[in-house]
């Protein structure tokens, strides 16, 4: 009897929260990768090609991105980049993606980047990126980026 008052208390004692975040996560990880990996792809492929609908559809409401010139922005001012043509071309490649719980993960890939950034001519053309997604009503957003310049060690 004291185990099994012991153990309903401690059952208790923790959140709900923490034993939801201890569960593996339902989808299959290689599918949960390929496909927010694809995601990623289409944000940068949407703001190439000038597509702002299908970026914005790909975006949370509230998303947010650091650049590499480690600046907060909002979600307009990325699309108004997109609108502009700002990415000229990339390419993608070395992506990760770790599962948070069943409704976030993080992806980081590195990026090659031909892009104008502000008035000092070129963002930096060696990027590592950062992407957190979301799940949000059946679908996944972009709800945060950082892109952090590469470069050689001193």
């Amino acid at each position: 009897m004291k185990i099994f008052s012991a153990t309903l208390f401690v059952t208790l004692l923790v959140p709900p929260a923490a034993r939801a975040q201890s569960a593996p996560p339902s989808a299959d990880s290689s599918s949960l990768a390929q496909q927010l990996t694809a995601k990623s792809k289409a944000v940068l492929q949407n703001m190439k090609s000038k597509d702002v609908t299908a970026l914005n559809a790909l975006l949370s409401n509230d998303f947010r991105i650091v650049w590499s010139d480690g600046k907060l922005h909002e979600k307009g001012e990325l699309l108004g980049a997109a609108q502009e043509g700002m990415l000229r071309n990339f390419q993608f490649y070395s992506a990760d993606v770790v599962p948070i719980d069943s409704d976030s993960a993080v992806v980081t890939f590195n990026l090659i980047a031909d892009m104008p950034e502000g008035d000092d001519g070129l963002a930096p053309r060696y990027q590592r990126v950062s992407d957190l997604w979301v799940r949000e009503g059946g679908d996944w957003r972009l709800k945060f980026e950082q892109a952090t310049p590469l470069r050689p060690v001193d």
